[in-house]
């Protein structure tokens, strides 16, 4: 099912919207970190970068089976071997690796679904003991060029707050990730 207002601008527009390096130095992803899983790969705007960064393998999803297809189009212009772009329904099906396979799993921009302590849930199953579930949201304190509206976007505090519902711990404090997002790092105890 997709996730109420989940669509797209266009992609010149959305890849302006993201400091991209940024985002991913702030969850200190490198050449040391393993497989990866990604919910909601868009454009791929964080998939491609991410891949060129980690030593292991982006299993990237998305239910929208036309971004799944453009980010391995672009993936293989980019020569890059290790993303798997899959079509999948997450909150149905899990993120189809096996328990405890990843390093980290993204959740960026996703968490004012509708389940958000089911993907939360979701995520901490696919991460291995101590692994990561990096969460970037839309500031609600700010305007913001896009994002859902503002009664649905989660606060910092609501999604430690769910954390351990989840069963994950919050390290440290929500962060800035300029110019529009905020950032969290959860982990699997």
């Amino acid at each position: 099912m997709k996730l109420r207002e989940s669509g797209m601008p266009p992609q010149d527009f959305w890849e302006t919207l993201f400091d991209v390096p940024r985002i991913l130095d702030a969850f200190g992803f490198g050449p040391d970190t393993a497989e990866v899983v990604e919910l909601g790969c868009g454009y791929g705007t964080f998939t491609l970068p991410l891949a060129r960064r980690i030593g292991g393998t982006v299993h990237t999803l998305d239910i929208d089976a036309a971004m799944v297809a453009l980010t391995a189009q672009r993936a293989a212009e980019a020569g890059l071997a290790n993303i798997k772009a899959v079509t999948r329904d997450v909150l149905a099906a899990g993120f189809g690796r096996p328990a405890g396979s990843c390093a980290a799993a993204l959740l960026f921009n996703i968490l004012h679904a509708e389940e958000p302590v089911a993907l939360l849930r979701a995520a901490r199953e696919v991460v291995r003991p101590g692994g990561l579930v990096a969460v970037i949201h839309w500031r609600s304190d700010i305007p913001t060029p896009r994002g859902p509206s503002l009664d649905i976007r989660p606060h910092p505090e609501k999604i430690t707050a769910w954390a351990p519902e989840a069963g994950l711990a919050v390290e440290g404090t929500s962060f800035d990730l300029p110019p529009w997002h905020f950032g969290l790092k959860l982990r699997r105890a």
